[in-house]
Order: structure tokens, then C-alpha cells, then sequence
């Protein structure tokens, strides 16, 4: 099957620079409406990548996300909101960028065209196949994501990738390729618009899920929390007075003595 590089065609949409405020906001959000129907479609893909690698979590694995640029930064997004949000250690889900931590905030020139460079940023955390990579290129031809995948494919890594393209090189690659389609973009090419919302709509689904499913949350809510500011310890106490019914001072003397919202809890229902 030919492979077309959607997320480069044409705009929809013609003489944008023309068009009014109002008309700019109705095209964009016109546009991002279609998104969440696009990655509906790819849910029974998305489902067996989860569920494997969950299974390699199971077993001590790491889940790693590789990208350039906008993918990069919305891969390490995700990963640094895993530690507060659910309480696990940073070196759980880890975020990888073409460029290094510089690439974060301001481009580097480049950097992700490397082949080889990818693969050498995994080995640093000293990857095998316990651990997941999940590739992130909006064209699916990322060269650092590219290599970087195909190297963990030889190894018997389990791979996946978040792509907006048929058939690219980066889902040949990929083990499980997750391709969710969203049409061209409002300004021609600009991929972290409809792409980028797609991919970070992935991303939560993943993180979230396996969060979930490795017993990170009870019922709905973040019982493994970190406590590192006012909001969230006010999100624990009210946690703790409507799970246990009880008042805000006592609420609060348990978190001062068991530092966790799930100690809280358990110890509270062990009395």
C-alpha cells in the first residue's frame, strides 16, 4: 500500500490570513472536533498495545516514550505527570526527546534527523526487553524515532508508535503501530495541532489506564498522589472525609501521620 503523507497536505481551509478572528476560532475548533472520532476508530489497536504493556509492567518493565520535537515533549509531558498523579518513581515512565533536555524548550537544529542517536539515548538506561518503547512522530518518518525503534524490534523489545500516517516507515517498524488519522491540518503541515492533540489524547489513555490497572487508583480517585502542594493536599483531605466520613481535623491529622492518602485509608478501615 502506497504510503501518502497525509499530515502534509493541503489545508481545508484557503486564504486564512484573510479570515476574521471568529472565523479562525470556528475553523480551528471545527477541526479539533473531528479529532476524538479519529482515535475512537484506532481503540481495539490501542487496547492490545495497553494490555501488553501492562504485562510487561507486571514483570518490573519500564515504558518509554521516544520523539522529536512536539511528539517528544508531549511524550515526556506524560511521563513527568505520572510521579505526582499516581505516585510511582520517575523511572517508570520515562520521556525521551531528540536534542536532550534542551530540546524541551527551544528546537534543536537536527537533532532528530540521527539515526543512530535514538537507540544510543535508550541504551543509556540500560533498555531490555522487560521494558515497552513507544515511538511518537506525527509524520511516522522521524529518523531518531525511526532507529531507535527498529533497534528495540531486533532486540525483542515491545514496540509501538503514535503516528498520523498509513504505512510509514515508523509503523512498519512498530510492533503494535497505533495510526490515527486526522486529515490535514488548518495551517498546511502544522502537526502539532490536530496530530499533536490526537497523540496526547493517546498518551492519557495509556498512562491512565495502565495507571489504573496497576492499582493506582481506588474507584476513581488518586489514592497514590503526591502531596507537593496546597491543591493537592486539599484534594486529599476531602478524599479522606468522603471515603471515611469523617471531618476535615481528623482528615488532615491522618495525612500528617501517614503521609499518604492510601495509608490514610488503610489505616482508618484497620481500626
Amino acid at each position: 500500500m502506497e504510503f501518502i503523507k497525509i499530515t502534509e497536505s493541503d489545508s481545508n481551509h484557503n486564504n486564512l490570513d484573510l479570515k476574521t478572528t471568529k472565523d479562525l476560532v470556528n475553523i480551528i475548533n471545527s477541526e479539533d472536533m473531528t479529532v476524538a472520532k479519529s482515535v475512537k476508530k484506532i481503540l481495539p489497536k490501542l487496547t492490545e498495545l495497553i494490555d501488553n504493556i501492562y504485562k510487561k509492567m507486571l514483570n518490573g518493565g519500564r515504558l518509554f516514550y521516544i520523539g522529536a520535537g512536539t511528539s517528544g515533549r508531549l511524550g515526556i509531558l506524560d511521563a513527568s505527570e505520572c510521579p505526582p498523579t499516581f505516585g510511582v518513581s520517575d523511572n517508570l515512565v520515562i520521556g525521551l526527546i531528540a536534542g536532550g533536555d534542551k530540546a524541551i524548550r527551544k528546537s534543536q537544529e537536527f537533532a532528530e534527523d540521527n539515526l543512530k542517536q535514538g537507540w544510543l539515548d535508550l541504551l543509556k538506561y540500560k533498555i531490555n526487553n522487560k521494558d515497552s518503547v513507544i515511538g511518537i512522530a506525527a509524520s511516522g518518518t522521524t529518523p531518531y524515532v525511526i532507529g531507535a525503534i527498529e533497534n528495540c524490534r531486533k532486540k525483542g523489545i515491545l514496540t509501538g508508535c503514535i503516528t498520523c500516517n498509513l504505512n510509514s516507515p515508523l509503523g512498519l517498524a512498530s510492533e503494535y503501530p497505533i495510526e490515527v488519522i486526522v486529515g490535514p491540518e488548518v495551517v498546511t503541515g502544522s502537526s502539532r495541532m490536530k496530530a499533536g492533540t490526537a497523540q496526547k489524547l493517546i498518551l492519557n489513555t495509556i498512562s491512565t489506564t495502565v495507571m489504573i490497572k496497576l492499582g493506582r487508583v481506588k474507584g476513581n480517585k488518586m489514592v497514590d498522589m503526591q502531596l507537593a502542594n496546597n491543591k493537592l493536599i486539599d484534594r486529599a483531605e476531602k478524599i479522606l472525609m468522603k471515603e471515611l466520613e469523617i471531618d476535615l481535623e481528623k482528615a488532615q491529622s491522618l495525612l500528617r501521620k501517614n503521609k499518604s492518602v492510601r495509608k490514610s485509608l488503610e489505616s482508618k478501615n484497620q481500626r
